[in-house]
Order: structure tokens, then C-alpha cells, then sequence
């Protein structure tokens, strides 16, 4: 018995063995020992991603809790979410009343029954590749953004889950069809999309928008079509390398160079950055630019079918166009390539 009390003793750090455990301790640890580090201290460096030991072989895993993931995540569902919603809210608001006010943007002179080659067939090809996949890259994109909100009420958890799934794949792959069609638009159209005095004079006389019969110059490209080039050729740059990152976090980190390069201007960034915290930006930065280049896009998708201007899909679905229409809308390159029609005065240059 004198063992057995004896045990009892040392395990409970009390001699009446009948008093409740809190009594027994007076609510401290038994043995009167407090550690090396408090609790506050503990989780401190912890909400801090103090980083230990894990036999997870993922280089994250020795971080518990990341806390800045929290703002993060209320920054893209926050701001982030708004500033999309409402830049294609308001894209739209424009459009419809420019076409209530402007109207179909018609040939004057009325077709001539002539056309000459616009784009040939490798041109149209690289557009169409590049349109193709911009177009579900959106969407796909559009959903992880606004699905949950929009969608998931409408289809349900199963049918929105399949939806996302294969989205997210034809992301995932589709993106490198967008790069290749990029990188074919530069090396092909940049010589084209250079600015000059010549858009100076387009972005000075409206753009042909304002009123009818203003007919300012322009060559293969004007002022709103070369804007549309750099939007998709730098945009489309930077969400490839942000969407690279996000493929592979471990291999491609991309933010802490360009601060370090930044802080060369007095930014004073942070450089020292985990492969999540790459991650993070690289969410953000890939969707803030990819929701404005939206909104670009569609502006360019309506003045280009026949609801916004008579003509200019042949451009890209044929790619001959008829010889009045390059007079109103190219009248310069008109001149390079000897083109003549029945309206010879120059071109309206409203952005394609």
C-alpha cells in the first residue's frame, strides 16, 4: 500500500489524494514547471509562421498558420472582387450607351462590291487562337472569382463542382495556347502597333466616334487598335508569368525580384518571401489584370461584330474587306497597298 501511495503522491503532486485535480495542481502544471517559452509567446511565433520540423516532404509544411493569409483572402473576396464587378458592369453601361447614342458604325459610302486582303491566313489563325482561348480563359477564370456567388445557387453543388473541375483544367492547359497565340501576334503585328504622330492626330479628332463624317487618318492600325495590341501583348506577358507561378510555386517566384528591382526607385518592398506568399501576389496580380483586360476585350469584341461596325468581322472570319470600308477606317494604308474606291476622303478610325 505505502507504494501504491507513494505513486498515487507523485503522479497527482498531492498528499490528499481525494482532492479534485484542479485542487490538487491549484491550476498550474504539476511539478511547478512553466517550460522555457510562455503560451503567449508560443503562439505568437506561431500566428507569425515560425517555421519547425515536419517529415511532410512540401517545403510548407513546417509552417502551422500563416496569418496574412486571412487579409489575403479578405483582400481578393474584398476589393479585389468589387473592382472586377465593377469594371464589367461598367464596360457594359458604356457600351450599350454608345450604341444608343452612336448607333451601328455603317460604311458611309456603302459597300463597293471590291475587297481587298485585310489579314491572311495565318493572321487570322494567331487571332482566332489567341481569341479562342482568351474567351475560356475568362469564363474559367470568371467562375473561381464569382461561381460560388452566381452559379453554385443556380446549378448546384454537383453540377458546380464538374463545372469548376473541368474549368479549372482547360485553364490549367489552355493558358499555353493563349501564350503561343501572344508571342505570334507580337512578332507578326508589333511593326504595325508603333505609335506616332499619325494617332496623335485619330486620338485629337475623336476617333471618328463623334458625329458622322469625321474621317481622321490612320494606317494598318489605328490609335484604339494598337491600344488593344499592348493591353494583350503586355497584359497577356504578365498573367502568363503570374500564371506560370501559380502552375509551379516552387520553381517559378517572380515577386521578389521585381521588388528587389523596384526598390531600386525607393519603393522599399519586401524581398523576403515564402513560396506562399509568391503565391498570394501572384493571385492577385493575375486576377486584377486579367478582369481589366476583360473588360477591354469585350469593348473590342462589340465594335468588331456587326452590332458596334458594318465590316469588321470579315476582317478576321474572311479576311477580305471591302475597299470603302478601308477607305473610311484605314485611309492610309489604303494608300500603301493601292487600294481605291468610291469614298476616297480618309478613313473614320473607331477602334476594331
Amino acid at each position: 500500500m505505502a507504494v501504491i501511495y507513494a505513486s498515487a503522491v507523485g503522479l497527482t503532486g498531492s498528499m490528499v489524494l481525494d482532492a479534485p485535480a484542479a485542487a490538487q495542481s491549484k491550476g498550474a502544471v504539476p511539478g511547478n514547471f512553466s517550460g522555457n517559452i510562455s503560451d503567449a509567446e508560443l503562439w505568437r511565433a506561431v500566428r507569425k509562421g515560425i517555421k519547425g520540423r515536419s517529415s511532410v516532404k512540401d517545403p510548407m509544411a513546417a509552417t502551422l498558420v500563416q496569418s496574412e493569409g486571412d487579409s489575403w483572402r479578405a483582400f481578393k473576396n474584398g476589393p479585389l472582387a468589387q473592382f472586377g464587378g465593377w469594371s464589367l458592369a461598367a464596360i457594359l453601361v458604356i457600351l450599350v450607351i454608345f450604341r444608343l447614342v452612336r448607333g451601328q458604325i455603317k460604311i458611309e459610302s456603302g459597300l463597293s462590291g471590291q475587297t481587298v486582303e485585310r489579314f491572311n491566313a495565318v493572321e487570322r489563325a494567331t487571332h482566332w487562337l489567341t481569341a479562342s482561348s482568351f474567351v475560356v480563359l475568362a469564363l474559367s477564370g470568371l467562375n473561381v472569382m464569382y461561381g460560388k456567388y452566381v452559379l453554385l445557387p443556380i446549378l448546384g453543388p454537383g453540377a458546380f463542382a464538374s463545372l469548376t473541375y473541368y474549368g479549372k483544367l482547360a485553364h490549367n492547359y489552355l493558358g499555353f495556347a493563349f501564350m503561343v497565340g501572344v508571342a505570334l501576334m507580337f512578332v507578326m503585328w508589333v511593326r504595325h502597333n508603333m505609335i506616332d504622330g499619325t494617332d496623335l492626330k485619330w486620338v485629337a479628332s475623336g476617333g471618328g466616334f463623334v458625329g458622322k463624317g469625321n474621317h481622321p487618318p490612320a494606317k494598318r492600325f489605328n490609335f484604339g487598335q494598337k491600344c488593344i495590341f499592348w493591353v494583350v501583348v503586355l497584359g497577356g506577358l504578365t498573367v502568363s508569368i503570374s500564371g506560370l507561378a501559380l502552375l509551379f510555386p516552387f520553381e517559378i517566384t517572380p515577386w521578389a525580384k521585381t521588388f528587389a528591382f523596384l526598390n531600386i526607385f525607393g519603393f522599399g518592398l519586401p524581398t523576403e518571401l515564402t513560396p506562399l506568399m509568391e503565391t498570394q501576389l501572384s493571385v492577385l496580380w493575375h486576377s486584377g489584370v486579367s478582369m481589366a483586360m476583360i473588360a477591354v476585350i469585350i469593348a473590342h469584341i462589340y465594335i468588331g461584330t456587326p452590332l458596334g461596325m458594318e465590316g469588321a468581322i470579315d476582317a478576321v472570319a474572311s479576311g477580305q474587306v471591302d475597299v470603302n470600308w478601308v477607305q473610311e477606317h484605314h485611309s492610309l494604308w489604303a494608300e500603301e497597298v493601292g487600294v481605291s474606291g468610291s469614298h476616297s476622303e480618309g478613313g473614320e478610325q473607331p477602334a476594331e
